[in-house]
């Protein structure tokens, strides 16, 4: 989209608003987007159910085994800033027939892979496709959607985004009720075909693209920088035999620390220097306008909740509680269901009262939850855990529809997709760290426990008190910036940044 000279406060709810003969057009290819992502999102957290039976099947550990969801996540942190460069330079049909056929690709590899690394590379190929769907599923949408109607169509999208991994485990158990781990991808293959293929015939290009640049050193700092990140956070408290450990001292965290530090200034720095010239791989200038930064916070607090909780939970039912995966999926499927339910009804709301009176109750709830289950024993009941998840499900739906509508309808429409590309990598970022910080920590603290002499069911339940504890205190920064979270077109104008 051509850039224009009008300030934010004059084009923040400006978008082109379709017309009557391309109205039925711009709906087919939003729908035809959402499904397919849903089904692509889906996978994130699908193998958060099966860690145990992958721990015994492919004998590998506990931290080997949440890499297959770690490292779906942290590629698709590394691939999303590209996607900003992909949807300016090609067409909408073009670039979804790469990302279905990049998932299916990946999917079939880990369907049929022998072992641990083969079906870590499927996960990553997976995530590949993944990673392109939800920034131009994002795009797409800011282009298309008229401003006074964005809260309910961003309900649909939250469904997506939120709603797919919360199910996620739900399915994975079922499966595993009766079949093995390859089912999972097995039943999701032909989905995924089938989807590329209407997608084939069916998406229609909406886009105008444009010629531009794509700086290749930004690519590879942003992947040892995000890269670096993730994989130090997996090292948190580890010791014994883990690689880099030299005199009790955990070598190869810090070093990887240190490198996703400096290569992720780097990258800022490169980014502020080539948006200049309008090349930046991810402009920045985003972060100018007041309310896309709060958003982005709020999105990374939330989504590093909704992730470390989804990952440690089943883990504490199966492991401490004894129940079985399929039992431990139904336990997590009400809360996933009212997640979705509520998506739609938030974002009419939102329309009509904007995102105050939805982000502050929500940001409360989840907090209450996370300092809830810092109390969890290993003779919890099931069905508090039950009503928990319920309640956490219900804080969150209040607070990403809003945080998705304010934060991408407060920036200018030429910089949408960097905008959606942003949210991508910063809720992919924050969910694998949340993921990894989360296992890390549960696993320290249930070994210095177990050392101690706790039994093993205790110390387990120790290491999930600890890793909750952890987000707790990160959800009560979630409170306090709800509070600064309001409707673009309320932003007064000193607030409001010229790009």
């Amino acid at each position: 989209m051509t850039e224009n000279e009008a300030s934010p406060v004059d084009v923040i709810d400006e978008a082109p608003v379709a017309t009557p003969d391309h109205t039925k057009r711009n709906n087919r290819v939003i729908w035809l987007l959402l499904s397919a992502t849903f089904i692509v999102i889906l996978n994130e957290t699908i193998m958060s159910v099966a860690i145990r039976k992958l721990m015994v099947d492919l004998q590998i550990t506990a931290i080997a085994a949440q890499w297959l969801s770690t490292a779906f996540m942290l590629t698709m942190a590394v691939v999303i800033p590209i996607t900003g460069f992909l949807l300016q330079r090609f067409n909408t049909r073009p670039i979804f027939i790469a990302a279905m056929s990049l998932f299916s690709l990946g999917t079939l590899t880990a369907a049929i892979a022998p072992g641990f690394p083969v079906l870590l590379v499927g996960r990553v190929i997976q995530a590949s496709g993944t990673a392109i769907m939800l920034p131009l599923l994002m795009t797409t949408l800011m282009t298309l959607v008229p401003a006074a109607s964005r809260g309910r169509t961003m309900g649909n999208v939250s469904i997506v985004i939120s709603v797919a991994p919360a199910i996620g485990p739900t399915i994975s158990g079922l499966i595993l009720n009766s079949l093995s781990w390859r089912w999972i991808f097995i039943l999701v293959l032909p989905i995924a075909l089938i989807m590329l293929l209407i997608g084939i015939r069916r998406v229609e290009n909406v886009s105008e693209p444009e010629k531009v640049p794509i700086d290749v050193f930004s690519v590879i700092l942003s992947a040892f920088g995000f890269g670096g990140l993730i994989y130090g956070l997996t090292q948190v408290g580890q010791g014994g035999d883990v690689p880099g450990m030299v005199d009790g001292v955990n070598v190869g965290m810090w070093v990887a620390l240190g490198v996703g530090v400096i290569a992720l200034a780097s990258f800022i720095a490169r980014q502020l220097l080539l948006q200049r010239k309008d090349r930046a791989l991810l402009d920045l200038r985003t972060f100018r306008f007041p309310i896309f930064t709060v958003a982005i916070v709020l999105m990374a607090i939330c989504t590093a909740s909704l992730f470390g909780t989804i990952i440690v939970l089943p883990i504490y039912l199966q492991e401490v509680l004894h129940l079985q995966p399929l039992a431990t999926g139904l336990l997590l499927l009400p809360g996933g269901l009212i997640m979705g339910l509520l998506a739609p009804f938030v974002g009419r709301l939102y329309d009509r009262f904007g995102p105050t009176v939805l982000v502050v109750p929500g940001s409360i709830l989840v907090s209450a939850v996370m300092w809830t289950l810092t109390m969890v024993t290993e003779n919890t009941s099931p069905y508090l855990l039950l009503a928990a998840h319920i309640v956490l499900s219900i804080g969150l739906a209040l607070m990403f529809t809003p945080l998705f509508t304010a934060g991408l309808g407060a920036v200018t429409p030429h910089l949408y997709s960097h905008a959606s590309a942003l949210v991508g990598t910063v809720q992919q970022v924050a969910g694998a760290a949340g993921t990894a910080l989360f296992v890390a920590i549960m696993s320290a603290q249930t070994a210095a426990l177990a050392a101690g002499g706790a039994s093993t069911d205790a110390a387990a339940a120790g290491g999930v008190r600890m890793a909750f504890l952890a987000g707790a205190i990160i959800s009560v920064f979630g409170v306090v910036g709800a509070f600064f979270i309001r409707k673009p077109a309320d932003v007064p104008a000193d607030l409001a940044f010229a790009h």
